[in-house]
C-alpha cells in the first residue's frame, strides 16, 4: 500500500478550498462545531460514521467512500510499525 493522503487533507484540498470556504462557513454547513472540523482537517480526529454522512451529503461520494478513506490511511499508518505478534496458525 503507498502512502494514502490524510483525509483532512482531501476535504480541505478537494472540497473546502475550492469552494472558497473558510472552516467556519464548512463547519456551519456541516452542522459541526468550527473545532470538531478544525481538528478533522489538521489530523487530530479521524472521520467517523457521522461525519461520512455529513461528508457525503454536502460534497458528495458515499459515506462508505469517506469511511474507507479513513480505513485506509489508518492502516498504513498502524503498518509503518507493525506489532510484533506471534503467527498462532500455519503461513
Amino acid at each position: 500500500m503507498h502512502n494514502p493522503p490524510q483525509p483532512g487533507e482531501v476535504i480541505r484540498e478537494l472540497c473546502i478550498d475550492p469552494l472558497g470556504l473558510s472552516v467556519t462557513d464548512a463547519a456551519q454547513a456541516l452542522g459541526v462545531t468550527r473545532k470538531a472540523l478544525s481538528e478533522l482537517l489538521n489530523g487530530h480526529t479521524g472521520i467517523r460514521p457521522a461525519m461520512a454522512v455529513r461528508l457525503s451529503l454536502a460534497f458528495g461520494g458515499s459515506a462508505e467512500s469517506w469511511l474507507t478513506q479513513q480505513a485506509q490511511y489508518d492502516l498504513w499508518k498502524v503498518m509503518q510499525n507493525p506489532p510484533e505478534i506471534k503467527r498462532l496458525h500455519p503461513a
